[in-house]
């Protein structure tokens, strides 16, 4: 048996990077999956790339009232039930300290990133209850526990959708809800890629040559891949993971256990230390 036989999930940002692969691997272990984006071509290209009648698209953005109105009928009439919430969606716009900061860009990065999941769990739960229970994952971030600089807005979204993980956890596991978060770390997606390739080109290097610089202190010493992230989705999802619940965790490669302040001994002139 596979891991979700008969289960139907609804993915948001499930046109691309993690929500694409998470799409994939649910698919593969059995679920019916209904995927959101805000654009209809690369939702209907990972439609056509999962198995015949697994999936479904639902064109929409997780800020609009009216879209998550109809991405809830879509799954619902698609498959007549929901198991499985996956909050996937979600924007980092431009960086700037807190005195910088545009105030519309800090309006719709929690539009997005908190009142959109929110609003989609609020929909969502009534149906997980009548079916006697149900798995929420909130794909937050490494960037919801520690900051990045020049990133208020982003972390603090992330750090409130971690705390509110938590407290649907609390309200609804008393019938038979589980509500986690997964904090990736830094994953290699279009969404990560795009920005750090201008970076590269103002430093007077390449892609590949910055990850190595910035990875290279880590205990794995490199970054992850979108499939990595949906197989912990597959689990929270899964009923091996029944017992699991409030939980956010790091999906990082190691991130979270390094002193940044630590990290120069590291350099081989320091090998002496490690012996």
């Amino acid at each position: 048996m596979r891991q979700l036989d008969g289960k139907v999930a609804l993915i948001t940002g499930g046109g691309s990077g993690i929500g694409a692969a998470i799409a994939e691997r649910f698919t593969a272990e059995g679920a019916r999956v209904c995927i959101t984006g805000r654009r209809q071509q690369p939702l209907d290209a990972v439609v056509a790339s999962l198995p015949p009648g697994t999936a479904k698209a639902a064109p929409g953005d997780v800020a609009n009232t009216g879209d998550r109105e109809r991405m809830m009928e879509t799954v619902l009439t698609f498959s007549g039930r929901i198991d499985v919430l996956v909050n996937n969606a979600g924007i980092a716009l431009a960086a700037g300290g807190v005195a910088d900061i545009d105030v519309e860009d800090w309006r719709l990065t929690f539009e997005v990133n908190v009142t959109g999941p929110l609003m989609l769990m609020k929909a969502s739960i009534p149906h997980m209850i009548k079916a006697g229970g149900g798995s929420i994952i909130n794909v937050a971030s490494m960037g919801g526990v520690r900051c990045i600089p020049e990133a208020p807005a982003y972390c603090a979204s992330k750090a409130a959708l971690i705390h509110l993980t938590k407290q649907v956890a609390l309200d609804y596991g008393r019938y038979g809800i589980r509500c986690n978060a997964v904090c990736p770390g830094w994953v290699r997606t279009a969404m990560t890629d795009d920005p750090f390739k201008e970076i590269a080109m103002a430093l007077g290097t390449d892609l590949e040559s910055l990850l190595g610089l910035a990875t290279g202190n880590l205990p794995l010493r490199r970054t992850s891949t979108p499939k990595e992230i949906a197989g912990i989705c597959c689990y929270l999802a899964s009923d091996d993971s029944v017992f699991m619940t409030g939980v956010s965790l790091p999906i990082d490669g190691g991130t979270s256990v390094v002193d940044p302040g630590m990290v120069f001994l590291n350099d081989p002139r320091f090998a002496s230390f490690h012996k």
